[in-house]
């Protein structure tokens, strides 16, 4: 007597569904509620914005953070007049430094990517503006280590120059300040700090420290000290520091805003007797891990305090931005007005009307590399494999597997959403529809010219394996997939009409770096590996209620 292992339960009924993985021609139901350790908490209400995706903006003169939804850490954030500016880490994701722009702080919209040159993984960058000129400091990861490279622009929309590597080896987390003697200088993770020439793009001299950071006390409940993130402000006669310190991410606790002053430059640097400015407390709060703070005065003269952090229960989407107001104090220092960010909050004063993020379904009738897509780690050596025919997108293959084709991915912000692609299959290549953390976390469908693929646990499942219909030209496939809150359902369909249910519900809520590390966030993705091109079509999304 044979023994029924779950394995072949749930390949016999694979094998019965029939080819395409049919289990019922339905509509994508929603499943139960997920309960158990890492469940989310309960959304709370988001203004909708364009396809149903949540914005921050609840048109009543509040918001509700996230201000930028999704996986963009460690802002760093630049007033211009009345325009202000963000960038945000991008990793390995090409192209990247991607430049987002608000008249009112809260409402943000992509206008360029400036980084266009792959030059390993980028980390948390400081984009600035010295003498009609625009910086960004950008940390590469390299085979060999760490450097900090720097690229410029006359007008922040482009074109950007070349990165500059201003060969600072180990340093990662650049500050930019001008002291009270003209010279220019960069700070760096330890808190250390070296001097640039006065054209910003070389070094002077020998990097030094700079402050001792604040250490907190040695029972809280925190990932590692890791002093980083500095950010200088000048205001008055103070000289104004603003660090990270608990790690970015390990237990909700973790990551926290520091504050230290000096009259000087150069020092000695005092810290504020209210440190942490900012720090979750709890992993009941909504936002776990607030950390690595940009400190800007408002279009009305109020002051706020942008940072990153994990939305409870939702590592999945990466750390990402938010808004707090501060309060400066009579003896000069600041606090932090907007308590675990769990309510909504009046917005900024003084601030004109601004558009507010940009719709994900794309026809493919214009170019938005940078600003919607990316390539996932791109080798410089890789010829260019993107391209726009006739409305579609034409991704040529690489690669062996979806772990090792760098798919063309998506940054999501929505909790809950729905994504759909037709996609016509060219040679021997295989591609399809995805969510993608990296080469060792993903879960998807696909399909070659002959088969149907599934893919989870980072590999492809290939006993779930099912032979396509004999078909006369190139193979063509509508692929929907269906994330509510983690728990993932897919479809597929011939013709884009008749859609039939996948039999294996994903839940992928441990796709984060506490498991994986690298700092990332589960994106949508687009793949194409194998030999030949995957043509994409089509591509539809639309954010989910709660």
């Amino acid at each position: 007597m044979s023994t029924l292992t779950r394995r072949g339960a749930v390949r016999a009924l694979a094998s019965a569904a029939g080819a395409g993985f049919s289990v019922a021609a339905t509509a994508a139901p929603r499943p139960a509620p997920q309960a158990g350790v890492g469940s989310p908490t309960r959304a709370p209400a988001f203004g909708i914005g364009r396809e149903g995706q949540r914005k921050a903006d609840l048109g009543n003169g509040t918001y509700r953070n996230p201000i930028v939804p999704g996986d963009r850490p460690d802002p760093t954030l630049l007033k211009d007049g009345s325009d202000y500016y963000l960038t945000f880490s991008s990793f390995t994701s090409y192209p990247g430094a991607v430049i987002w722009h608000s008249t009112d702080l809260v409402n943000w919209a992509p206008i360029t990517a400036a980084l266009r040159q792959p030059i390993g993984t980028v980390w948390a960058m400081d984009l600035i503006k010295h003498g009609g000129r625009y910086f960004i400091y950008i940390p590469a990861m390299q085979e060999n280590g760490s450097t900090i490279c720097v690229i410029h622009a006359d007008n922040i929309r482009g074109p950007w120059s070349d990165p500059v590597d201003l060969r600072l080896p180990g340093c990662i987390d650049p500050g930019h300040a001008v002291g009270e003697d003209g010279k220019r200088y960069l700070f760096v993770n330890g808190v250390r700090r070296i001097r640039l020439s006065d054209d910003g793009l070389s070094t002077v001299g020998q990097l030094e420290p700079a402050y001792t950071p604040w250490q907190y006390p040695k029972d809280w409940v925190v990932e590692m000290f890791a002093p980083e993130g500095p950010k200088l402000l000048r205001r008055g006669e103070w000289f104004y520091l603003i660090a990270a310190v608990g790690g970015t991410s390990g237990p909700p606790t973790s990551h926290m805003v520091t504050l230290a002053r000096s009259r000087s430059i150069h020092g000695p640097w005092e810290d504020c007797p209210h440190n942490p400015i900012v720090r979750t407390q709890s992993a009941d709060e909504p936002w776990w891990s607030r950390g690595h703070a940009s400190v800007v005065e408002g279009p009305a003269g109020d002051w706020w305090m942008v940072y990153h952090g994990y939305e409870n229960g939702m590592r999945t989407l990466g750390r990402q931005t938010l808004l707090e107001p501060i309060e400066w104090t009579p003896d000069g220092w600041f606090k932090a007005r907007g308590g675990t960010l769990a309510r909504a909050l009046p917005k900024p004063r003084g601030g004109k009307p601004s558009p507010a993020g940009f719709d994900l379904s794309d026809d493919f009738s214009q170019d938005r590399m940078g600003i919607q897509w990316s390539i996932f780690a791109p080798e410089a050596k890789d010829p260019p494999r993107v391209s726009l025919r006739d409305r579609s997108l034409v991704l040529k293959a690489k690669g062996s597997s979806l772990a090792d084709c760098s798919p063309l991915t998506c940054l999501v912000g929505d909790r809950s959403y729905e994504a759909s692609v037709e996609l016509e299959i060219g040679g021997d290549a295989h591609g399809g529809l995805a969510l993608f953390y990296d080469g060792r976390g993903f879960a998807g469908v696909g399909a070659s010219a002959r088969e149907m693929l599934t893919y989870n646990y980072g590999q492809e499942i290939t006993w779930m394996r099912q032979p396509l219909p004999a078909q006369v030209g190139p193979r063509v496939m509508h692929l929907r997939l269906v994330n509510r809150e983690n728990v993932v359902t897919f479809h597929t369909s011939p013709d884009g009409k008749d859609w039939t249910q996948h039999p294996w519900q994903m839940e992928v809520s441990g796709f984060h770096h506490n498991v994986f590390g690298g700092f990332l966030s589960l994106k949508l993705a687009l793949f194409s590996a194998g030999q030949g091109e995957v043509r994409f079509r089509r591509f539809r999304y639309r954010g989910l209620p709660a």
